[in-house]
């Protein structure tokens, strides 16, 4: 989730994710919603990280939890055969909340006569409050370690050597829940700043009766393309609705193996002294959670609402780059 200023080249786009699943059961880890000071923090870390769950060469974290048994059952969730995409489209345009759009330069057009077909290059910085995109779990670093504890040194000027987005290459496909949490505190969308708590998410539990479970996706509303489409943009990377580090426990209590959020995951500012991101910090290095920044909700939110229904097959299938920190995606809910 931090600025880069890596260009990534994207000529054909497709692909999924790669490795065996392994049935394991999630840790009993408590609610204490005591993550609110950098000891705190540092406590919980030492006790709750999944460093080693898997074994020591492990490099899919909670996608472990993503079992042949669980994609089976997601796919049961289908029964209309109505899809719709998590993806905001790609800003091309410069604004409080774009400070590297995409480059987008077309090679070859129906202007020139001599020309029998059209194609294109993309370039895109796509890390930051901007673009929809997957954080592989070499892209955040703690105290000289990634996750599973590998050195931060493994992930060099080449790219990363451990840990990259490729080896989620065939797919993160799963259970999505919506959590509306805009919708559930009845406004259009919540204001900069407002943070979710653990509290918020097990209220929201209770109100919808929709149990969130092992090997989970957890998609969360905040309402920031709402916001955006009726105030404009705004500096979403210092002062931002998302989620308090307290609910990192309850997601870990849950088992959950991936986050997706309509912003960048962290309330902002966090609320915990010296530390910007820490949901973040985490989630993807001592939990091994992957995480979807900027997901686009809206239309899912509108589909989900009109059927009542607030689960569904998630499919999420990253670019195949070898070393990468991540990917642009196009997250795939189906009803």
């Amino acid at each position: 989730m931090f600025q880069k200023s890596i260009q990534v080249l994207v000529l054909l786009a497709s692909v999924g994710w790669t490795g065996v699943a392994v049935a394991t059961p999630p840790p009993s880890t408590p609610v204490s919603r005591g993550l609110s000071s950098p000891e705190a923090i540092q406590t919980w870390k030492t006790q709750h990280r999944n460093w080693g769950r898997w074994g020591p060469e492990d490099q899919l974290g909670t996608a472990n939890l993503i079992t042949p048994a669980k994609r089976k059952e997601a796919a049961r969730l289908v029964r209309e055969g109505v899809s719709v995409s998590l993806a905001h489209t790609l800003e091309t345009r410069q604004a409080a909340d774009v400070p590297s759009p995409l480059e987008h330069q077309m090679l070859f057009h129906g202007e020139a006569p001599e020309s029998t077909y059209s194609a294109d290059r993309l370039a895109l910085g796509f890390h930051g409050w901007s673009h929809t995109h997957l954080d592989a779990l070499c892209h955040v670093f703690d105290e000289g370690r990634t996750y599973n504890g590998y050195a931060q040194s493994k992930v060099d000027a080449k790219g990363c050597s451990v840990l990259s987005v490729n080896t989620v290459r065939d797919g993160l496909t799963t259970r999505g829940v919506l959590i509306d949490m805009a919708a559930f505190k009845g406004v259009p969308y919540l204001e900069p700043g407002a943070p979710i708590h653990a509290a918020d998410l097990e209220a929201w539990e209770r109100k919808t009766k929709v149990k969130v479970t092992s090997g989970d996706a957890v998609i969360v509303r905040t309402g920031r393309w709402a916001r955006r489409a009726a105030v404009g943009a705004w500096d979403v990377s210092s002062h931002s609705p998302g989620l308090h580090v307290s609910s990192v426990e309850w997601l870990a209590a849950r088992g959950v193996a991936v986050v997706a959020t309509d912003v960048g995951l962290d309330v902002l500012p966090s609320g915990v002294e010296g530390l910007l991101i820490p949901v973040h910090l985490l989630l993807i290095n001592t939990l091994g959670v992957h995480v979807i920044d900027n997901a686009d909700l809206e239309a899912l939110a509108k589909v989900a609402t009109a059927r009542g229904r607030y689960d569904f097959l998630l499919s999420i299938a990253p670019l195949a780059v070898e070393g990468g920190t991540g990917s642009p995606v196009n997250p795939i809910a189906t009803f």
